[in-house]
């Protein structure tokens, strides 16, 4: 959950950061790594990486913690033996993983901290693998 709560807490206030400034200016990033993007500046990116990223950890942290039940949320759980909450930590490290590689493909380029997110979004699947996690979130079948 920690994993996540940084998560989301990171791509909030960098995906604010970008909606403020589309330009890229108040984090030093210059509109030429876009260059090779669909995007003409940083606006949309920001919005991806704060709703999908940012707050999506966040609510799946909250449900995660209350283990919410959710009929909408179970439909696309496919983990039929496991509660959707901990599907959607799966579905989270992978979105996180495509937005890296995205980010690497668009800017043809490895940063530092692609490596720092990927190996992230790998302790996120690691933790939710492990036996004591995945025996508090299985469904208990009658």
């Amino acid at each position: 959950m920690f994993l996540l709560a940084a998560l989301g807490a990171g791509a909030i206030f960098g995906g604010a950061v970008l909606i403020i400034s589309p330009s890229g200016k108040l984090f030093g990033m210059p509109l030429y790594l876009l260059k090779n993007s669909p995007f003409l500046d940083f606006l949309l990116p920001g919005l991806i990486l704060f709703l999908l990223l940012g707050l999506a950890p966040g609510l799946l942290v909250i449900a995660l913690l209350r283990k919410t039940e959710s009929a909408f949320a179970e439909k696309f759980n496919m983990f039929s033996d496991m509660r959707w909450q901990w599907g959607y930590t799966i579905y989270m490290a992978s979105i996180l993983i495509v937005w890296i590689q995205a980010e690497m493909f668009f800017m043809q380029a490895v940063h530092w901290s692609h490596a720092l997110y990927m190996v992230w979004a790998m302790a996120i699947i690691y933790m939710a693998l492990l036996p004591q996690i995945r025996n508090l979130y299985r469904l208990k079948h009658s």
